[in-house]
């Protein structure tokens, strides 16, 4: 599970989904603590994008700023809907599977038509010239990964580019707003579940938690050079492909 989260949690594939379905191949047990360790590893992937981006940061305040601009979306709507989406959403792989497909659709769409306009902005922007309007916007977008299948990266990531911000800017923004994002996500579900856990759970969160961590620096990095050659259109072909296997797997 801490290798999914690390991997898949910056690509615009839906870290949530690949976790869900990787606890229902394994034949694992849905509880109360494999729902909140599967959201409270994030914290793992957060280490990882503070330790990479602190300096750079730090030398540019601003950027912090519109960080938090974008998170209040998130956080109000997150906050407001909790319980629905951990009691309904987290356990249908049906809600997972057509997310997926529907985002690979946008995705491939989104990349096709924004092609020529990022080419035109692409020179002019970058990651601190994002403003604030666009930070708040971009919050918004991401609300839509509530939707367990949606991806939080995948909606910021093209919001971002719908809005003319060069494609590797948009994508260090993203990892930026995880910080934020999931630290909420997952103090609130510690806080909610008033961290009741065993000895033994605990061994397997810290476990969960170091391999998100380390594999999520190579995430990261992965996903930084890819861009720079790359569109995200193969991505969107891949949420097709595992939302089509995993309509296959729920009617067979």
């Amino acid at each position: 599970m801490g290798l999914v989260e690390g991997l898949t949690e910056f690509l615009p594939i839906s870290s949530t989904a690949h976790l869900i379905l990787a606890q229902q191949w394994l034949r694992l047990p849905s509880s109360e603590f494999l729902k909140t360790f599967s959201i409270s590893i994030q914290l793992g992937a957060i280490i990882a994008v503070v330790i990479m981006y602190w300096r750079r940061v730090l030398n540019n305040r601003e950027i912090i700023g519109k960080v938090m601009a974008a998170f209040v979306p998130t956080a109000i709507i997150g906050l407001a809907l909790y319980g629905f989406i951990k009691r309904y959403l987290l356990d249908s792989p049906l809600i997972i599977a057509w997310a997926l497909i529907i985002g690979g659709v946008l995705i491939i769409l989104l990349e096709k038509y924004y092609a020529k306009r990022q080419i035109k902005t692409e020179e002019n922007n970058n990651l601190a010239n994002i403003s604030y309007s666009q930070a708040i916007l971009i919050g918004f977008f991401q609300t839509l990964a509530i939707i367990p299948g949606v991806s939080r990266s995948g909606a910021t990531i093209m919001g971002g580019l719908g809005l003319g911000i060069r494609r590797q800017d948009i994508v260090e923004f993203s990892f930026l707003l995880a910080i934020p994002t999931m630290a909420a996500a997952t103090g609130l579900d510690l806080i909610k579940t008033n961290l009741n856990f065993s000895p033994s759970e605990i061994a397997i969160w810290v476990t969960g938690f170091i391999t998100a961590f380390i594999t999520a620096i190579l995430g990261i990095k992965f996903f930084l050079r890819f861009i720079q050659k790359n569109d995200f259109t193969i991505f969107g072909w891949y949420r097709i492909g595992l939302g089509l296997i995993v309509l296959i797997w729920l009617f067979i």
